[in-house]
């Protein structure tokens, strides 16, 4: 069956037949914990009953019309999220790559307003952004970009967590027009900044008349604790990126934005055909009423704290650890060998694990996620973490 797929994922040797909550059960009835939540995606795990109710009641009224046409569930879910971000504006998309492609050409589009013609934006080291060509040259991954070359024009790289790289930059380049930077770097490897990283980036942008984007595509929607990880510091960006965890699994992406950059685009500069239908909507609008009217947000907290300190109680003075990091439900733990290994191992005791950048495991369990099953997966992890690195050393 797989022969008539494209060969662009090293797919795992397991086909999933439903879900419930935090669980996944196999074509054969074996059950697994989804310590990774489709990658940040189900945030209220597996056919949560109010996301399910939602998309039921809105399918057997109307999936789609156009954005040819006013979308009522589309105009209440602009008003939810532009208030909870603190935004203006919003546009509706299909993915997190898509959410960034309107910001990057909003972005290009306010720069040409104000008469500068070779605009760029500043991105970091080891970001990721998404795979269309303009994501693709915004994320930090060469081995990604390598085989798609001319790559976009209009990008200055410099690394993440660092002011002063910034600085350098803003005294040769007249050209820069916004910075865009995750909170909280994901497939990077769990990358956690300084905490006073994003309001440096919030100053240096208004002394120098850029915008500030965010990219909260795998951190918003209360991964970290909060609706979107930069509320952690106080910041307001200009743009914001969401996708993911915005409707638990029904593909969509948005990207909001404020004041003059809310203004940029207009009829004809930007479009999709799907974003923001009738279906996706609803589903957002159940995952939003669902975290707020549940203190999610609170509890993606408490569980993070302690699922860190499980692990760190698990592998204490384990040789081979570099650091367990991260906020809220999302955790990497960095060891000093290649990790990969251990998503096969996790997979055949029925945990679902993920490994980025090689060397970091990363955990992004559902919001629901019941505290037991946390603290198993930590001993779980512990482990199989203490064998490979037993057997490396």
């Amino acid at each position: 069956m797989l022969e008539s797929l494209m060969n662009t994922y090293a797919r795992l040797p397991v086909s999933f037949s439903h879900g419930e909550g935090a669980w996944l059960w196999d074509c054969q009835g074996r059950r697994y914990f989804d310590a990774i939540a489709g990658i940040a995606v189900c945030g209220l795990g597996h056919a949560h009953p109010a996301v399910t109710r939602a998309i039921c009641e809105q399918a057997g009224r109307l999936i789609h019309t156009s954005n040819l046409y006013q979308i009522e569930a589309q105009a209440r879910l602009g008003q939810r999220l532009t208030a909870l971000a603190g935004m203006d504006r919003v546009f509706f998309a299909n993915s997190g790559a898509e959410a960034n492609e309107a910001a990057i050409k909003l972005a290009r589009l306010y720069a040409h307003q104000r008469g500068i013609a070779q605009p760029a934006i500043l991105v970091a080291e080891h970001s990721f952004h998404g795979r269309t060509l303009a994501t693709l040259t915004a994320t930090g991954n060469r081995k990604a970009q390598a085989g798609f070359e001319p790559l976009v024009q209009g990008f200055v790289r410099v690394p993440f967590n660092d002011i002063e790289a910034i600085d350098k930059v803003a005294v040769n380049r007249t050209n820069i027009v916004a910075v865009l930077v995750e909170p909280l770097q994901g497939e990077g490897g769990v990358i956690v900044p300084a905490p006073d990283y994003l309001s440096a980036l919030r100053q240096r942008c208004d002394q120098h008349g850029w915008l500030l984007m965010v990219d909260e595509i795998q951190t918003g929607m209360g991964r970290t604790g909060r609706w979107f990880a930069h509320q952690h510091s106080d910041v307001q960006p200009d743009v914001m990126t969401l996708a993911k965890g915005l409707a638990n699994g029904v593909p969509m992406g948005a990207c909001l934005a404020r004041g003059e950059a809310a203004l940029t685009l207009g009829p004809g500069t930007h479009g999709s055909t799907f974003g923001g239908n009738p279906l996706a909507c609803a589903a957002a609008l159940a995952v939003i009423d669902t975290i707020d009217q549940s203190g999610l947000l609170e509890q993606a907290t408490t569980l993070g704290e302690m699922l860190r300190t499980a692990l760190a109680q698990e592998l204490d003075e384990v040789a081979g650890i570099v650091a367990i990091r991260g906020q809220g439900l999302m955790l990497g733990i960095e060891l000093e060998c290649d990790a990969r290994p251990l998503v096969a191992e996790a997979l055949q005791a029925g945990w679902l694990i993920n490994v980025t950048a090689e060397r970091v495991v990363r955990l992004l369990p559902p919001l629901i996620a019941d505290p037991a099953d946390l603290q198993q997966l930590a001993q779980v992890l512990g482990q199989l973490i203490r064998s490979l690195l037993s057997a490396t050393h």
